[in-house]
């Protein structure tokens, strides 16, 4: 019998929203890089037939332009879609510990929410805004992904909510 060779495939695609703000460094040679988490949730319907949610946590590092692009335009609650792929590392904790974490390597990072525009003070000046124009009949008042989702599809997901 032939033998099979396993494809290398490792490709991750998730969307979700950040838990605070994005950690930015750089490295002793100056390369940038950004630490973020994001909340992904999930609704399904449990073996009762009532809606459910589930929220799944999610480490981002991204590196070089993508971590400045980042530090642009990246806040708590801001909605993201991440391309990338799943990289592991291990680090000894505060009790001498080794510990492992998984997290996402990004690849394309698509920011979902308009920047503000001529901020008054500089530490807003890269936040969401909140009440820009609406446009296409979006909100970007709230920053869940609910506003992308047809009627129909909203409809479905509140029936029994």
């Amino acid at each position: 019998m032939a033998e099979l060779k396993m494809p290398e495939l490792n490709s991750v695609m998730v969307a979700g929203n950040l838990t605070k703000d994005p950690t930015f460094r750089e490295t002793s040679n100056h390369t940038p890089v950004v630490n973020f988490h994001i909340a992904v949730n999930r609704r399904y319907k449990d073996s009762n037939s009532q809606w459910q949610e589930d929220v799944c946590y999610v480490g981002v590092v991204a590196w070089n332009k993508l971590a400045d692009s980042c530090k642009e335009r990246l806040a708590k609650g801001s909605a993201v879609l991440i391309d990338g792929e799943l990289q592991s590392r291990t680090f000894k904790s505060d009790e001498n510990k080794n510990r492992t974490i998984v997290e996402i390597k990004a690849k394309r990072i698509q920011f979902l929410n308009k920047l503000a525009k001529n901020s008054e003070d500089n530490t807003n000046k890269h936040r969401l805004s909140t009440n820009d124009s609406k446009e296409e009949g979006i909100s970007y008042d709230n920053n869940s992904f609910d506003k992308f989702l047809t009627d129909e599809e909203s409809n479905l997901l509140n029936e029994e909510k």
